[in-house]
């Protein structure tokens, strides 16, 4: 998210429905049926569409910022965090001179979350920030973005840790439904839903495997 002025949303919008090209298949191939979990999930993306959206992604990035001399990946836990690890590894596969592990970290906001009167337990969480954001672009990495809360609380906890010259925001699924004026500046996926729905972004890193879910039936 560039503040103040909502910058121009790259990907088009496309119906929550949209069948995917099931991961483990070429690129070219037919898209199939999405498939139905035994739980009743609906899989919206699979393993080659967020590998590709993340590829697109990490190619807006560099071209928005010319290059990423100045650019801090930052995720946001819990599936933020290895989202930005990846973006780190493609950027750095494509730009000369670029060392992934050192632009991408991570930023706790358990402590700055409006929410946390209602769970008081949750579990503090480790922010890693990699050299100072002082004069850098910060890039916020989450998986899911929905209300904005997320991301007010994100802000919060980055004004605490320096002065970043600007502050954008990469989501590989805006499902919408927000309840802040807050966008994001690279999005793999928009995917509009209703509220009583569920979206998951599962992740080989924690979850074996890669894909975008939708749970509930929509309202």
């Amino acid at each position: 998210m560039s503040m103040p002025v909502p910058p121009h949303d790259p990907s088009p919008e496309s119906p929550p429905h949209a069948q995917p090209v099931p991961a483990g298949e070429p690129a070219g191939s037919v898209a199939s049926p999405p498939h139905h979990e035994e739980t009743g999930a609906r899989v919206v993306l699979g393993e080659a569409e967020i590998a590709r959206a993340l590829t697109r992604i990490a190619h807006e990035v560099l071209e928005r910022n010319k290059g990423a001399q100045d650019v801090v990946l930052l995720g946001i836990p819990t599936r933020g965090v290895p989202l930005a690890h990846r973006l780190a590894a493609r950027i750095a596969e494509v730009e000369d001179g670029v060392d992934a592990r050192a632009i991408v970290g991570s930023l706790d906001i358990t402590m700055y979350r409006d929410d946390l009167h209602h769970h008081p337990t949750r579990t503090i969480g480790t922010t890693d920030v990699p050299g100072t954001i002082d004069g850098k672009v910060v890039v916020l990495v989450d998986d899911v973005l929905f209300s904005g809360r997320t991301i007010r609380a994100a802000l919060d906890a980055i004004s605490d840790l320096g002065r970043p010259r600007g502050v954008q925001l990469a989501a590989l699924v805006d499902r919408g439904h927000r309840e802040l004026p807050i966008r994001a500046d690279f999005v793999g996926k928009n995917l509009p839903t209703s509220q009583t729905e569920r979206v998951r972004v599962l992740l080989a890193e924690r979850d074996g495997r890669d894909a975008v879910v939708i749970e509930g039936e929509p309202a």
